[in-house]
């Protein structure tokens, strides 16, 4: 029997939307308000899913103490209240956007839950808009 267990977590961070490639113009089309030079901030939810079967032993899919600690250690130590695209080295050549982000914390907690554990991850950079990434 296959479950599903989450946690969910809080981070706050500043971000700009742009290609250094594009002129201002292009930039402001397509990021409009994102494109602030000055940077802006998002304070992000998160929810990361583990998909699997019960441990007969233990009864967990994962032991939700562990989720949360490697939650607070690889993804909200790291972002928490950072501007993405200067503090953070991934994002210095990947647009921090909301998908980038998702991709980013799945990458950072994959090798630390067990291979034959499924993966979720859903970031909402607002309450109305969010991204689910599963690798």
């Amino acid at each position: 029997m296959r479950v599903k267990v989450s946690r969910k977590a809080h981070f706050n961070a500043a971000h700009r939307l742009y290609r250094p490639d594009w002129d201002n113009e292009k930039n402001d089309k397509v990021f409009g308000l994102c494109n602030n030079p000055n940077f802006h901030g998002h304070n992000y939810e998160l929810v990361v899913s583990v998909t699997g079967e019960i441990d007969q032993e233990t009864g967990f899919v994962m032991d939700m103490k562990v989720l949360k600690d490697l939650i607070k250690d690889k993804v909200e130590d790291v972002l928490d209240h950072k501007n993405l695209n200067v503090e953070v080295d991934w994002f210095k050549t990947k647009n921090p956007t909301a998908e980038n982000i998702a991709i980013f914390i799945w990458n950072k907690l994959r090798p630390f839950i067990k291979t034959d554990l499924e993966l979720e991850v859903t970031l909402f950079e607002t309450p109305r808009n969010f991204v689910t990434f599963s690798g």
